[in-house]
């Protein structure tokens, strides 16, 4: 399950973040993590990474100069966090284009992006998507080779984002396909919620025409 998202400039200044259950303090501990990721990216970083973090994994894309990191539960699908963020990034810079590198821009000037966080959280968070992603899952052999590493070798070990960079090619090749494939699916489930009711509507169009214009 995602928990949280986070959105920031790549010189640390948070742009918005989702609201969450604050009443956790594990979740807490987690974006005080992320912060100190944040401190330690150079621009030889790895621009797609998976973190593994106790009994939460994060996941981070960085681009056009901003970094989208989401917090989820250990046991997530990856390539749905994956895809998950590029949605999110899309319509970020759809929405907000280049206003997000203006010099006086405020800490968390984009907070009303949070509508768009939470419906795009719950439409992933779908049982019917994540069944039917679970699937195209064993097609994408190679999105097994996504980078991982351990929060404790990160931060406190020593050792760089920046030796986890060669291996992102992979993992963006894997996630453009995966999120075609999610697009497809999540429009053949609006169909299929929608078309019922579009079917219902004819018919009543038809019976008005039949009775009183025919």
């Amino acid at each position: 399950m995602i928990k949280s998202t986070l959105l920031y400039r790549e010189d640390g200044l948070p742009l918005c973040t989702s609201v969450d259950d604050d009443s956790d303090p594990s979740l807490g501990e987690q974006k005080k993590r992320i912060k100190m990721l944040l401190s330690r990216m150079t621009p030889q970083s790895a621009t797609e990474a998976s973190i593994e973090s106790g009994n939460y994994e994060i996941h981070y894309i960085n681009a056009a100069s901003v970094l989208y990191f989401v917090i989820c539960e250990r046991g997530y699908p990856r390539n749905l966090a994956f895809s998950y963020l590029s949605d999110v990034q899309q319509e970020f810079q759809h929405s907000y284009y280049n206003e997000y590198m203006k010099p006086n821009i405020r800490p968390y000037a984009f907070v009303s992006f949070d509508n768009f966080l939470n419906k795009t959280k719950k439409a992933y968070a779908d049982k019917k998507v994540q069944d039917n992603l679970d699937q195209l899952n064993q097609e994408l052999v190679g999105v097994k080779q996504i980078m991982s590493k351990n929060i404790e070798d990160l931060l406190y070990r020593g050792d760089s984002l920046d030796k986890m960079s060669d291996m992102s090619a992979t993992l963006k090749e894997s996630s453009k396909k995966y999120r075609k494939s999610a697009q497809k699916i999540n429009l053949e489930l609006l169909i299929s919620q929608y078309a019922p009711i579009a079917m219902l509507g004819f018919l009543f169009v038809f019976l008005i025409w039949w009775v009183f214009l025919r």
